[in-house]
C-alpha cells in the first residue's frame, strides 16, 4: 500500500488557479466597492450562473448514477433539486434575485445537509476521511443556515459574506498559482 507521500497528486495548472483567483478578486470587489448599478447587474449575472451551475451538477449527478450504481437513489434525488432549482432561477432570474438571498440560505442548507449526509454515508463505505469530514462540516453549515434562513438580513450578510470571500480568496489563489508556477 503506497503512503500519501508516494502518491502523486494531479494538480490544476498554475494559469487556471490564477485565471479563477483573479476571477473570484474582480467579483468580490464588485460586490464590495463597485457602484449600486454595477453592483446590480453583477449580482443578476451571478444568479444566472448559479442556475447555470446547479442545473449542470444535477445533470452530471445523474449520469454519475450510471457510472457509479452505490447510493443511486441518493444521487438523483439531490440531481432531480439540483436541476429543478437551477431551472427555476434561469426561468425567473429576476424574481430569483430579489428572493434569492433568503431562499439562497434555506435552499443552500437543504443542500449542504443533503450533500453532507451522502458525502457521510459514502466515508462510512470506504470514501476516506476526507469524505468523513466534509460531510460533517456540510451537515453542520446546512443545519445551521437552514436554523437562521428567516432572521432578517441573512441574505445580505450572505452577499457581503460572499464578496468579502471572493476578494480573500482570489488573493489566496493568486499567491497559490505564483507559488505552484515557481514550484514546476
Amino acid at each position: 500500500m503506497a503512503t500519501a507521500s508516494q502518491v502523486q497528486t494531479k494538480q490544476r495548472p498554475w494559469w487556471l488557479t490564477l485565471i479563477t483567483g483573479i476571477a473570484a478578486l474582480i467579483i468580490g470587489a464588485i460586490l464590495l466597492w463597485a457602484p449600486a448599478k454595477t453592483r446590480v447587474e453583477t449580482y443578476l449575472i451571478l444568479v444566472n450562473m448559479l442556475g447555470i451551475y446547479w442545473l449542470v451538477v444535477g445533470i452530471f449527478d445523474i449520469v454519475a448514477i450510471f457510472i457509479d450504481h452505490s447510493m443511486w437513489g441518493w444521487k438523483l434525488f439531490i440531481g432531480v433539486v439540483s436541476i429543478i432549482a437551477g431551472a427555476t432561477i434561469l426561468s425567473y432570474p429576476v424574481a430569483a434575485a430579489v428572493q434569492l438571498p433568503r431562499i439562497f440560505a434555506l435552499v443552500l442548507g437543504i443542500w449542504g445537509l443533503m450533500y453532507g449526509i451522502i458525502l457521510l454515508i459514502m466515508a462510512f463505505q470506504g470514501g476516506g476521511w476526507g469524505a468523513g469530514i466534509m460531510g460533517a462540516l456540510g451537515i453542520i453549515f446546512g443545519i445551521t443556515l437552514m436554523a437562521n434562513y428567516y432572521v432578517l438580513g441573512m441574505g445580505l450578510a450572505m452577499i457581503w459574506s460572499a464578496a468579502v470571500l471572493g476578494v480573500i480568496g482570489g488573493i489566496a489563489m493568486i499567491f497559490q498559482a505564483f507559488r505552484q508556477k515557481s514550484a514546476a
